[in-house]
């Protein structure tokens, strides 16, 4: 039950909370919810295929994975990548997690992807992800670096880029990388 901007009768129904004192109390919302939380998301094709072989297919399923973010109340600020990789940078909503977005992403963009015959050979995303939280200080310089991927990547492979993001972060290699 809700009780924004109503008034709540405290005299039949038993209280005796020492803020319920009066006959009729006004209950407004307290406070609103506000997030502000980037992450910086990078997914691969699955075995880091070179899928994504031609700037217009890139840009074509980067509108769409935006489109369908939209739809589900996802916030991509920007999003690019290269032949074998994406590059997403995200404000998490309130009730959103970074898993459960990966999923809805990559789950349905492999399908439309599919679907639409985009990929001579059956296309898919790598299972993992990984994903960083970026200080509002650094937003501009994440979204230039996103936007920049098909200049970056004639000079630094996904491989080694990969590796560096391992490093800089801290995280440890899994088995498979």
């Amino acid at each position: 039950m809700s009780f924004s901007s109503q008034q709540l009768d405290t005299s039949s129904q038993g209280f005796s909370h020492p803020l319920l004192t009066q006959k009729k109390v006004d209950l407004k919302p307290a406070f609103m919810s506000y997030t502000k939380v980037y992450i910086h998301f990078v997914w691969s094709t699955k075995n880091r295929e070179p899928f994504l072989d031609s700037p217009e297919l890139r840009k074509r399923i980067w509108v769409h994975i935006k489109e369908n973010a939209r739809e589900k109340e996802i916030f991509i600020d920007t999003i690019n990548g290269y032949q074998d990789h994406c590059h997403a940078l995200i404000s998490l909503g309130p009730d959103q997690n970074m898993h459960k977005i990966m999923q809805l992403l990559k789950g349905e963009s492999s399908y439309w992807i599919n679907r639409n015959k985009l990929s001579k050979k059956k296309f898919a995303w790598q299972d993992g992800y990984f994903a960083v939280s970026v200080s509002e200080s650094m937003i501009d310089k994440v979204r230039e670096y996103i936007k920049s991927q098909e200049e970056h990547h004639k000079e630094i492979p996904f491989q080694q880029e990969y590796n560096q993001f391992i490093e800089k972060f801290g995280f440890q290699k899994g088995r498979n990388d």
